[in-house]
């Protein structure tokens, strides 16, 4: 079992750092937020002062933050991790970000010897929570062996994926998740116009699943309303994974396209669709519910 330092412990952070504990690492967190350190103390890791602290004799320093300049302002400069931390240390940043960053920071931690990963996960609250999650990996070969061991203690072995250098797993979480988002709006789309002309969603839903049109959206997380149970569109949309964090990640998205000059127009028509969506006050809403604006329109 390693000893493991834990920053940041949001609705994801959290439930990572719980998964961790019960597969015995010895953890350290750090947050902001004194309520989720106390709520990680009463699972048993023990609580730090900064991220320096935190990180003090750790094998592993795992990040979970909420943008670039976040990770950067950690790792980077003199008075960053890097420059603290002994080269046996690795670090596995799962946060969702810029590639640029991820890319720079891998850079940065190759120059010093540190063994560094950006591990960016798919999967939301419930995989956090049931230890589920996929991680798309940027490093080198070395370090994924490294971080595997690590990184099963809160996902599914065979979701772990090498993605190729540092940078690598952003780039890969900004495709999947613009996907997500054309293939979710598509999806409520055939279902709004199903329903229209006298179909039962759950029944078109079906069918489809059946079909060429099957996709994630149907199969385990549909947008209409009662035909699946426990999914966000049957609680009133309660998230889930919100519109704002949606939108975030088309926007990395479209900067990786822009990096290589790939005009991506679904993925541009679909933060439109979003952010119209958002518009409309539905930013803390979870992103299938994207429904309403579809039918609204």
């Amino acid at each position: 079992m390693a000893a493991i330092a834990f920053l940041g412990l949001g609705n994801m952070g959290g439930p990572m750092a719980k998964n961790l504990l019960a597969a015995g690492h010895d953890l350290t967190v750090f947050d902001l937020v004194e309520a989720a350190c106390a709520a990680l103390a009463a699972e048993g890791a023990s609580v730090a002062a900064s991220a320096a602290e935190a990180a003090e004799g750790a094998d592993v320093i795992i990040s979970m933050l909420p943008a670039g300049k976040h990770v950067a302002g950690t790792f980077l400069g003199d008075d960053g991790l890097l420059a603290k931390i002994s080269k046996e240390t690795l670090i596995l940043d799962a946060s969702t970000i810029d590639a640029a960053t991820a890319k720079a920071v891998g850079e940065a931690a190759a120059a010093m010897g540190i063994d560094f990963m950006d591990t960016p996960v798919s999967g939301g609250v419930a995989a956090a929570a049931a230890g589920t999650l996929a991680f798309m990996c940027g490093g080198t070969a070395e370090a994924f062996e490294r971080a595997r061991l690590i990184l099963e203690g809160m996902g599914s072995p065979e979701k772990i994926f090498h993605a190729g250098p540092a940078g690598a797993g952003q780039v890969a979480k900004a495709a999947n998740n613009m996907l997500l988002a054309v293939h979710m709006i598509g999806t409520c789309e055939a279902l709004a116009m199903g329903e229209a002309n006298g179909l039962d969603p759950a029944v078109l839903s079906d069918i489809m699943k059946a079909s060429s049109g099957n996709n994630w959206s149907l199969q385990v997380y549909n947008p209409w309303p009662d035909v699946m149970e426990g999914v966000p569109s049957s609680r009133g949309y309660q998230p889930g994974f919100m519109v704002d964090l949606m939108l975030k990640d088309l926007g990395l998205a479209c900067e990786v396209a822009d990096s290589c000059g790939l005009n991506n127009q679904m993925g541009k028509q679909a933060m439109a669709a979003y952010s119209a969506h958002q518009s409309d006050g539905n930013g803390p809403r979870d992103f299938s519910s994207i429904l309403e604006w579809v039918k609204s329109q």
